[in-house]
């Protein structure tokens, strides 16, 4: 396994010279709007398009220019901000903008998958386009400001050459040349944000089973949650250099809390498919002989599929 790709977070006092740029933003939802006023607020030329009319107002307002055919905004500016519904919505924008594509710097914030990602930088490079694939964590309201963080994966040289322009969205970090590598990102993070929502809710349904009352619960739960948040740069170091200390216990040792916990959770009618799974995983393991490292091992059996 590979050290993960160091990322890039730009730094306006040394690696770009912050210009005023021509840009242009196609997609005027809550986010393209969001995107496009954050650019005007900077003090960029910045041009807009939407495919149903009548969301420009507010913008023109403000300073920006409004384009009737995606191909006129997109042969505006040398920068063009993509943010649609879905890569399909994408695809069918930029195609729509024809050879206008040529030499120009398309950055796609638009949601989607790692390979849908990767299917438009390929279209694009046939076009003679740069291409950037990115994700913002923020909320519209938070676009522009220090709260938001946009990931963008794609040629770290094209991503330098438009740090500046892309700071004025928020923070931007660039994580890896390859464009799929925002949307693995977000999707993994996305799902960090599922399981440990779901472990969390898991917890209070297993303790309200027994009648105490969930408020109770969470001081136990921020502590619990925080071991693990505290944990992660040496989980990480291991999961890199393959190496699995024992930690806290070892792996004959969560076996049987596994096996207690999921005992607990049949008898209140919980549901505990995966709990299960990773009990019978842990057992595996411990049975090739490594049941004397720490949890982290399961890791390289995350991607086998769920048959046993």
């Amino acid at each position: 396994m590979r050290p993960p790709t160091p990322s890039l977070r730009y730094d306006t006092g040394r690696n770009v010279t912050e210009v005023q740029m021509d840009v242009s933003v196609l997609g005027l939802g809550a986010m393209g709007s969001a995107l496009a006023g954050a650019l005007l607020r900077a003090g960029h030329s910045t041009t807009v398009w939407n495919r149903s009319p009548g969301k420009t107002g507010t913008l023109a307002g403000d300073g920006a220019r409004g384009a009737e055919t995606a191909r006129q905004a997109v042969a505006a500016s040398d920068l063009v901000v993509v943010c649609v519904t879905d890569y399909a919505a994408a695809n069918d924008v930029l195609d729509a903008a024809g050879d206008t594509l040529r030499g120009r710097t398309v950055v796609n914030l638009t949601t989607g998958t790692p390979d849908e990602a990767h299917d438009v930088a390929t279209m694009l490079r046939t076009r003679g386009a740069g291409y950037l694939d990115g994700v913002a964590h923020a909320q519209p309201e938070q676009v522009g400001t220090a709260s938001a963080t946009l990931l963008y994966g794609g040629d770290p040289e094209l991503f330098q050459a438009h740090a500046a322009t892309l700071r004025a969205l928020g923070d931007a970090v660039h994580v890896g040349a390859d464009p799929r590598q925002a949307g693995l990102y977000d999707l993994a993070l996305m799902g960090l944000w599922y399981e440990a929502e779901l472990a969390f809710l898991n917890a209070l349904a297993l303790v309200g089973s027994s009648g105490v009352d969930a408020e109770t619960f969470v001081p136990f739960g921020r502590t619990q949650l925080g071991y693990v948040v505290d944990a992660l740069p040496d989980v990480a170091a291991q999961v890199r250099d393959r190496s699995y200390p024992r930690g806290p216990a070892t792996l004959e040792e969560h076996a049987r809390v596994l096996a207690q916990l999921g005992e607990l959770r049949a008898s209140r009618g919980m549901n505990s498919d995966h709990l299960a799974h990773v009990d019978r995983v842990v057992r595996r393991l411990i049975g090739a002989g490594h049941g004397g490292e720490g949890f982290t091992r399961v890791v390289e059996e995350l991607a086998l599929p769920l048959t046993d």
